[in-house]
């Protein structure tokens, strides 16, 4: 007779999970480069889920560095490049992009202005970037600065990494190419340090001046970080550095969304992601450690509630500065999943007022609202909306519609969730990019039928014991 897998101990199952934890979209090795750059197969819902699945992956960010001729642009660069060297970076310069002279301009290169916007093909950069923040290889054209034209027959490859570095003194002046940046540097060098090491390259005064004043050192105020004395600053360079590498510790989706939040896994929390995912797990232990799970997530949900500075007098006569929680808080659990995280949040927040949104499903269309009830002064609240699992995200965007509809401010808005399918996070993110999801674990897709794969079934049978 088969052994009874549910005659396992806990103990042996949650040591068992105790190994490297690779859950979501851990996608090194998958992306699969063509010979031709651009070429790629795009991932669907309905494409399925198999072992040899071709997703591309994302980049962390794009990172764009501006500043003044001479102003050691490329030497922050090459020291970042060279710290983070245990990383796929890639040095896109702007000036690969300037665009080739006419016959007319060639004759009168002496006058023409390679420091004016309108020098580069900013079209063809833009394509470029975009191609490579979507995994994509490009071919990077190579400029020939002697007959100032392009090399028709020559070009650089390029291949997807983790981090994109954009240089270029002018990489700030157009908002589209700004807008595809995580991360922007300014470096910031005195004009007299500058002039000394151009004064040989140009007419500094004619051309390269006029331009820093019109062009360059307006796009300044878009910078995140400016770094004074450009590479001699190695404090700074050091920070960014430690910024990128603990961003490229992120999740995927994390690096794209800002505001998608996935607690740090522990063995524990792995564990018990093993146990609940079990088909064989009995209902007991099932609700027993996805309440535990839930009231991770909540916890790390709350710590995204503002706060106020607080002191207070201990025992010992003491001054102690701390913290003091948000007054004005409610929950919404979406029906019927949602009610499984409302013990939890009444845990975790004595008296809280928890609110209900109950929306039918029929396929992935057709979605339509059935009840609400909420607090009258919901306006005035965070809200912490509780549903465990984000599958496509239709029925979360409709009830944070209602939320918004209702006077809720969507900054003020926490949608929490025990597992969370890809899909659903570019729905919900996209649409709404200022609310903030937080989840224990992102899974790796949906199949055909709109389930979360590997998921764990319906969470609300399973939970309420209805699945029979």
């Amino acid at each position: 007779m088969p052994e009874d897998t549910t005659s396992i101990s806990i103990d042996d199952v949650m040591e068992a999970a105790s190994g490297p934890h690779f859950s979501g979209l851990r996608l090194d090795g998958l992306l699969s480069a063509s010979s031709s750059p651009r070429s790629f197969s795009a991932l669907t819902p309905s494409s399925g889920l198999n072992a040899d699945s071709t997703v591309l992956k994302q980049p962390f960010v794009i990172v764009g560095v501006s500043g003044g001729t001479a102003s050691g642009k490329t030497t922050v660069c090459d020291m970042i490049i060279q710290q983070l060297h245990d990383h796929r970076v890639v040095l896109v310069n702007q000036d690969s992009f300037y665009r080739g002279l006419t016959p007319e301009e060639s004759k009168r290169v002496h006058e023409y202005n390679f420091d004016h916007p309108d020098a580069f093909d900013t079209e063809q950069l833009l394509e470029c970037v975009e191609e490579l923040k979507s995994g994509h290889p490009v071919h990077v054209p190579i400029y020939d600065f002697k007959k100032h034209r392009r090399c028709s027959e020559s070009f650089r490859q390029v291949n997807a990494s983790d981090v994109i570095i954009l240089e270029g003194i002018l990489v700030f002046h157009d908002q589209r190419v700004r807008n595809l940046m995580n991360m922007k540097i300014f470096v910031d060098t005195d004009a007299d340090v500058r002039l000394a090491r151009r004064i040989r390259r140009d007419t500094y005064a004619k051309f390269v001046k006029p331009a820093f004043d019109d062009f360059v050192l307006p796009s300044k105020k878009y910078a995140d970080v400016i770094i004074p004395r450009g590479g001699d600053n190695h404090v700074a360079i050091d920070l960014i550095v430690q910024h990128i590498r603990t961003k490229l510790g992120q999740h995927d989706l994390c690096k794209i969304y800002p505001n998608v939040y996935v607690i740090q896994s522990t063995f524990q929390i792995r564990g018990m992601h093993t146990l609940i995912r079990d088909q064989d797990i009995s209902k007991h232990d099932f609700v027993f450690y996805s309440d535990r799970l839930i009231r991770l997530v909540v916890e790390h949900g709350l710590g995204h509630l503002p706060f106020t500075e607080k002191q207070v007098v201990t025992p010992t006569g003491s001054v102690y500065t701390g913290v003091d929680f948000c007054k004005k808080l409610c929950g919404v659990s979406i029906v019927r999943s949602g009610e499984s995280m409302e013990n939890a949040m009444r845990a975790c927040c004595k008296g809280i007022k928890i609110g209900k949104i109950l929306i039918h499903r029929d396929g992935d269309n057709g979605k339509q609202l059935i009840y609400e009830k909420l607090p009258k002064d919901i306006s005035e609240r965070h809200v912490l909306l509780l549903d465990p699992v984000l599958a496509t995200g239709n029925s979360a965007n409709q009830a944070i519609e209602l939320l918004i509809q209702k006077g809720v401010p969507e900054s003020h808005i926490i949608f929490l969730n025990l597992i969370s399918a890809p899909e659903g996070i570019h729905c919900v993110s996209k649409r709404f990019p200022s609310l903030k999801i937080v989840t224990s674990e992102i899974d790796v897709a949906l199949n055909e039928e709109f389930r979360v794969i590997p998921g764990m079934g319906e969470f609300g049978d399973r939970y309420f014991g209805t699945d029979d």
